[in-house]
């Protein structure tokens, strides 16, 4: 056979992929237009395809890189893990990686969480914070406390229970039928607020309907879950963290737990390790994934309190004990790359480069505030959504069929820089340790496929 022209080798790549493979949150139908991209090579805030073009992967690969693609750090530990030890069960079995891993996220985490339970990927981690919290009320003879709260527009996976929990209806409502009942408050997120009122008014007021709801049903109330500072899914909405710190007060007022989901927002994102360390909240369960490992490999963890821990203590046959694992918990290689992971932060100094980046990445992007089809620019740390709209001043959406956002970003990828799209909110979510140089080619590309897309 010929070999092929390196342009003709990504075209055959993505016709075998067509052919053979179903991608996640995607409409195939999509891919028979619109070119898969075959990515050969990372390197840093980079990407390569078979052609060699070059594409600054402005969402982290799904929001989990952070120090880039192959650090040679990370590397270095992933090999040297793999020489000793792959996998083993860890049920009757631990090692090292697990236990040092396990200690060092204590380190970090918000005071008060002193387990670590491990899982493989974000919604397992949320799953895993829902059956503890239940399975405790139980455990200590609470057992009207059976359902959730969640905030309307938030999002924490795609499993039945996470899914449950979650208020995004693109993604859960055609399983409606399968999922469990839950309450929903409305959200603190600062989308709505009324010309005037700040963000921390208004996210504030919205503790009162909390405060009602949880008057009505705290009895059955088993948890609130939230995602800190940003609904990410739901289109980047976010909200001030003050918020935090009233919903702790109430938790703790009508006996409730407090599940903090920080898989997309921990880590540094926002400007600090975790979005809870705004407003020095510590959760009753906290989740992680993402960006544990710095987008090398699946590993999640729940973290819980001592106080959790030890209901689930005691004989065999009173049946406390949380049966609940995967295969895969706590992977030994998973461990070892989320511990080069941590251990890259204390050297690198990455919450310093955050904060300057998100200063920078602020002003470069306020020329697009007065555009207009740009309804509004929101921004925690380096987590931004330009939100875009047909009238600037109604507020009144494009129709979906136009699919501006993807026509933004499609321009953006001629220009080498990969955007995707939440409906016609444009997501920038790059990987932390990106350099100023890079980040002013971001700004650059994004500004102006905007203004070609959109005119």
């Amino acid at each position: 056979m010929p070999e092929l022209k390196p342009s003709h080798l990504n075209e055959r790549l993505a016709r075998r992929d067509l052919a053979a493979i179903w991608h996640p949150c995607t409409q195939m139908k999509d891919h028979e237009w619109l070119p898969m991209i075959p990515i050969r090579s990372g390197s840093g805030v980079w990407l390569e395809d078979f052609a060699g073009h070059r594409y600054l992967d402005a969402i982290s690969s799904w929001w989990v890189n952070l120090f880039g693609h192959a650090n040679p750090r990370i590397n270095a530990a992933l090999r040297a893990q793999l020489e000793r030890l792959e996998h083993v069960i860890f049920a009757g079995f631990t090692h090292e990686p697990a236990i040092e891993l396990a200690e060092s996220l204590m380190r970090v985490a918000p005071a008060g969480l002193t387990k670590c339970f491990f899982a493989d990927n974000g919604s397992a981690a949320v799953e895993v914070a829902i059956k503890m919290s239940f399975h405790y009320w139980r455990n200590v003879g609470r057992t009207t406390k059976t359902r959730f709260v969640t905030l309307s527009g938030s999002y924490h996976g795609e499993t039945l229970g996470a899914l449950a929990v979650g208020n995004v209806e693109l993604y859960r409502d055609i399983y409606r039928p399968l999922l469990m009942d839950v309450l929903t408050a409305p959200s603190p997120d600062c989308y709505s607020c009324e010309p005037g009122e700040s963000w921390e008014a208004h996210s504030l007021g919205k503790l009162r309907d909390l405060e009602k709801l949880l008057e009505r049903h705290a009895r059955e109330i088993a948890g609130v879950i939230v995602e800190p500072l940003v609904q990410c899914a739901a289109g980047m909405r976010m909200y001030h963290p003050g918020y935090l710190k009233g919903l702790r007060t109430l938790c703790d007022r009508f006996e409730v737990h407090l599940i903090a989901d920080e898989i997309a927002v921990g880590f540094g994102r926002t400007g600090t390790m975790f979005a809870c360390e705004q407003e020095n909240v510590s959760p009753d369960f906290l989740c992680v994934a993402k960006s544990l490992t710095g987008g090398y490999m699946p590993l999640a963890a729940t973290l819980a309190t001592e106080r959790i821990y030890k209901a689930f203590l005691g004989r065999y046959d009173e049946f406390k004990t949380f049966f609940h694992g995967h295969t895969y918990t706590a992977n030994p290689l998973a461990c070892a790359v989320a511990l080069a992971n941590l251990e890259l932060y204390k050297k690198e100094g990455l919450l310093k480069n955050v904060r300057d980046r998100a200063e920078e990445l602020r002003r470069g992007l306020e020329t697009l505030s007065s555009h207009p089809h740009v309804k509004e620019i929101r921004q925690v740390g380096l987590m931004v959504g330009i939100e875009l709209v047909q009238n600037r001043r109604t507020g009144k959406p494009f129709d979906p069929e136009r699919r501006m956002g993807l026509k933004v970003c499609d321009e953006a990828i001629r220009r080498g820089v990969w955007l995707r799209p939440l409906a016609d909110v444009v997501v920038l979510m790059p990987p932390l340790a990106i350099t100023k140089k890079e980040l002013a080619f971001l700004i650059d590309v994004v500004r102006n496929s905007v203004i070609l897309a959109l005119g």
